[in-house]
């Protein structure tokens, strides 16, 4: 079976730390695959290259990082993902992970979708938050010219004024019907409150579970969620990422979602 022939869940810390965080991470995630049947990728970023502050934690850097991505994948079993800067890191990261990823303030950078989708991996391009959903057609469209394996488009709320997001339940369905392409909903990002917090960004994660319910409901196809053992502790994105011990209950609730909209 290939990636993404069925709901999956895109999960796992916002950068990459110790060896330690990571598998410990890594381990529940393939716990809660095991248990549930849900096939689940590990992520995690090697490089945080967007944070708003010159002296925010960034992450281990490529050579680091794709060794403790690497090492996820031989301990857990797990696929993994990250995201690319630079079209320079396309071939070697794509030469660990079984999928890349775009971020959102990329996604319209062409060099850069193109030499992540010349790759032949799958690829998640994540919806700009100043995009509305039926422009993602053209980058999904670069991608797939570029050479990209399965191309998705992660919806991950839209800027609504100064320092907050929305998520427009429609997107789902717009996406799908404009670009041809499966859709991811980012419960986590999503929450975020772009420069709420001293200047960088803060976030709502109270609303994780309501937002991800919603998206399951409206039809999405897969999901990605940021979880943490201590997200306090997170050296990126900690306003906004999912407990640890919270996801499993979450999962479940999605998964019986999922029957009952299946079923209707």
């Amino acid at each position: 079976m290939s990636l993404f022939d069925r709901f999956t869940l895109i999960a796992g810390p916002c950068a990459l730390e110790a060896s330690s965080l990571n598998l410990r991470v890594g381990e529940h995630l393939a716990e809660l695959s095991e248990r549930t049947g849900l096939p689940i990728i590990f992520k995690g970023s090697f490089d945080k290259a967007n944070r708003s502050k010159l002296g925010s934690p960034r992450g281990p850097g490529i050579e680091e990082g794709l060794r403790l991505l690497e090492e996820v994948r031989q301990e857990t079993g797990l696929p993994v993902l990250t995201d690319i800067h630079e079209p320079g890191q396309a071939v070697a990261v794509a030469g660990v992970v079984d999928v890349l990823q775009i971020p959102a303030f990329l996604s319209r950078q062409t060099d850069l979708v193109l030499a992540a989708a010349g790759t032949g991996r799958p690829l998640n391009v994540k919806k700009g938050q100043w995009m509305a959903p039926e422009e993602m057609s053209a980058v999904v469209d670069k991608a797939r010219q570029g050479g990209a394996g399965p191309t998705l488009v992660t919806e991950r709320g839209t800027f609504f004024g100064y320092g907050n997001l929305v998520v427009d339940m429609r997107s789902f369905r717009t996406i799908r019907r404009h670009c041809d392409a499966q859709v991811v909903f980012d419960g986590t990002h999503s929450v975020q409150r772009p420069g709420k917090d001293d200047g960088s960004s803060g976030g709502d994660p109270e609303y994780i579970p309501d937002l991800v319910r919603g998206a399951v409901a409206a039809g999405c196809d897969h999901l990605f969620l940021e979880t943490h053992p201590d997200p306090p502790s997170a050296p990126s994105d900690g306003t906004t990422m999912l407990r640890l011990e919270a996801l499993d209950k979450l999962v479940d609730e999605v998964l019986t979602l999922r029957e009952v909209r299946e079923a209707g």
